[in-house]
């Protein structure tokens, strides 16, 4: 029977055309022998049974052919949570933790209601719910199978407080007549741009919704419907704390004119503008 360690030194070798070779073959380790990273490091000579190696080269075989690790494994962190990842619904990413800490921190940590449209996996909400439990919030995303995923996250994380709807933009909330009734409006919208789409990763070309990350011919389509729409809705000092793309960080500034005040922005960990918040005037 084959060790941890040598199934970990197989998986890096097969693995090798990725940069993260190491880190990605820990994580199928993990997740197909259902070990901790404790075991892992303590007990590399551990022996293996037959069916879990298999089941172990199944998923390899898997991310070899190109699925994303998070689809592969089922699952990605957020917020240092995990949530449950399905096929046809984008994968949370790192970058978009900005946008939670930015809210929180804006946050009066009283009753508010704060909107997530394009709610995805539901990595945003679920975060905010936990770490602002009196807050209400209402989820939004035109996807079923987004809203499916939101709810099964929302339920294992065990947070009550979000209502997810299945709504485009504003549709959900014109229709339950929250004008001038938010607090806040977040999304990690769509902005890539078309011409841009063949050129991404085959990780995401292949595995990802397309209508989650393109927005259109400029990139800029959904934001500007975003910074248009949010003033109806929010109240008077609520906020708009949205994610946008690499270099677009000019041209979004641009679209607030009046009615918003305190337009800024906020770099990821990498140095790239990611994150606008701007704040209805008084």
């Amino acid at each position: 029977m084959s060790t941890i360690k040598e199934l970990y030194t197989k998986a890096k070798s097969l693995l090798k055309n990725y940069p993260d070779a190491a880190v990605e073959s820990k994580v199928l380790l993990l997740k197909s022998l259902a070990i901790s990273e404790e075991m892992f490091y303590s007990d590399p000579d551990r022996r293996v049974s037959k069916s879990k190696v298999q089941q172990f080269y199944g998923l390899v075989l898997k991310r070899q052919q190109g699925i994303p690790l998070a689809q592969v494994v089922g699952e990605k962190e957020f917020w240092s949570l995990l949530f449950k990842v399905t096929p046809g619904v984008l994968i949370p990413r790192p970058e978009t933790e900005l946008l939670v800490e930015k809210v929180i921190e804006l946050s009066s940590r009283r009753k508010e209601l704060i909107v997530d449209i394009g709610t995805g996996a539901g990595n945003i909400a679920v975060s905010l719910a936990k770490e602002l439990p009196k807050a209400q919030i209402l989820a939004t995303d035109i996807s079923p199978k987004a809203l499916k995923t939101a709810r099964l996250n929302a339920s294992l994380h065990k947070v009550t407080r979000i209502a997810f709807l299945k709504g485009n933009l504003f549709s959900a909330l014109r229709e339950l007549r929250l004008e001038g009734q938010c607090d806040f409006i977040v999304s990690n919208p769509p902005y890539v741009q078309e011409d841009q789409w063949e050129t991404l990763h085959d990780d995401i070309r292949l595995h990802e919704p397309k209508k989650a990350l393109v927005s259109g011919k400029t990139g800029l389509e959904i934001i500007e419907k975003l910074v248009s729409g949010a003033l109806k809705f929010l109240k008077q000092g609520g906020y708009l704390c949205m994610e946008m793309g690499f270099g677009q960080q000019d041209d979004v500034l641009n679209l607030f004119g009046n009615g918003w005040v305190g337009v800024d922005y906020f770099k990821d960990l990498n140095g790239i503008p990611r994150l606008i918040t701007a704040q209805k005037s008084s």
